[in-house]
């Protein structure tokens, strides 16, 4: 039976047991996770928050992040502006990145969530509204979130990725995780289509 295991990923952690190369001392799932043989099935950005999922199984891990299998992914995003009914559209039918054009995705603007403080906080501007939108996408690619609210005009502030397919983040502290068992809904091929 495979090990799964949801960690919350604190803002400033790297998605990497290692970090070779940087001169400056950075935060890897080492600091957090001592459990031997897992590793990220997927990666979450440097500057994201939330789930990241760590299993034992080469297979497990491929389906879990490989977007073949297009299982879903939430992000709370918090962005700089406020947007109105067309900018949400525009991101539901696919934005145009310079690596082409992103999936249909599922997205609503959300009332401020009720999230653990994140350290550094972000920086306010008095004179420059922000809003909460939750966006979920079937696909992933790099800081993809992010350059999809940027290309309508919706910097990101706070990226929070809540869950994936079924697993959230919801009841695990940041740089907590905990342990599942081997997941039937991917295993029984529920997001295989």
């Amino acid at each position: 039976m495979a090990r799964l295991l949801l960690f919350n990923k604190p803002y400033g952690v790297l998605s990497q047991f290692t970090d070779r190369g940087s001169p400056t001392v950075r935060s890897t799932l080492s600091d957090f996770i001592t459990v031997k043989g897992v590793y990220p099935a997927g990666r979450l950005d440097r500057d994201s928050e939330g789930l990241l999922l760590l299993c034992d199984d080469g297979r497990l891990q491929a389906r879990i992040a490989d977007p073949r299998f297009k299982l879903p992914k939430t992000y709370l995003v918090q962005v700089e502006g406020d947007p109105q009914e067309p900018d949400l559209e525009r991101l539901r039918r696919g934005v145009r990145l310079k690596d082409g054009m992103t999936l249909p995705s599922d997205v609503s603007r959300i009332d401020e969530p009720d999230l653990w403080p994140r350290d550094p906080p972000i920086r306010q501007r008095r004179l420059i509204p922000d809003s909460w939108l939750k966006i979920t996408i079937r696909e992933g690619r790099n800081r993809q979130v992010r350059r999809m609210t940027a290309a309508i005009g919706l910097p990101t502030l706070r990226l929070v990725r809540w869950s994936i397919g079924d697993w959230a983040v919801a009841d695990i502290a940041p740089g907590r995780f905990e342990e599942r068992s081997s997941p039937s809904e991917i295993s029984s091929n529920r997001y295989n289509r």
